[in-house]
């Protein structure tokens, strides 16, 4: 999460959009950084509008826009999958040895196991109740968002290429792909709610 106290902007890391490489390009432009623990990096929109931005408009007597970005639901798991076949995952989260097919089957569950327990992207970016996301980005169009963040705070921004996951085949067969947008609904959803 990162904060620019002049240009009032706040930016939600959600997993696996970038996050790690715009924190990279903006840290040293930010007035609050939170990079670590993983928790507090990925503070969810709830947990922001809760605690964060109450606590910063009071202290700023002003308003902060939240701006985040979404990634398309399956490419979102895709990338969850290859980056945990990494050989440093602990072994009960690691994907080796397992399908794309298989994992995806398995987020579909309730519970989820812990292999595939990365939460959700619609559960990461809608309140509970109240306000949302003031400007919420697709990932596959991040040009829009570096334009929007180079016009609010002035400069010209170049993303580094960081934490990327490794390349992997990311295959579903049509009924795992039917059970996905069935489970994931409100993901597809929101993420269609965004203009392309």
């Amino acid at each position: 999460m990162l904060v620019f106290w002049e240009q009032r902007l706040a930016f939600l890391a959600t997993p696996k959009t970038g996050s790690t490489a715009i924190a990279a390009a903006l840290e040293s432009l930010a007035s609050v950084s939170i990079q670590r623990p993983p928790l507090l990096k990925h503070t969810t929109v709830h947990r922001y509008r809760r605690f964060i931005g109450p606590y910063l408009e009071a202290a700023s007597k002003d308003s902060f826009t939240l701006v985040a970005l979404m990634r398309e639901p399956r490419d979102w798991l895709g990338s969850w999958y290859r980056f945990r076949q990494r050989e440093e995952t602990p072994a009960e989260k690691s994907t080796a040895g397992m399908s794309f097919d298989e994992f995806v089957q398995a987020w579909c569950r309730d519970p989820r196991p812990e292999v595939a327990d990365v939460g959700s992207q619609a559960r990461f970016l809608r309140p509970r109740q109240g306000v949302g996301v003031d400007r919420l980005f697709r990932y596959e169009e991040i040009d829009a968002f570096v334009h929007f963040l180079e016009d609010r705070l002035g400069c010209e921004i170049i993303l580094p290429r960081l934490n990327v996951s490794p390349p992997g085949a990311t295959e579903l067969s049509p009924a795992t792909e039917a059970m996905l947008h069935e489970v994931a609904a409100e993901d597809f959803q929101l993420y269609g709610s965004l203009s392309g």
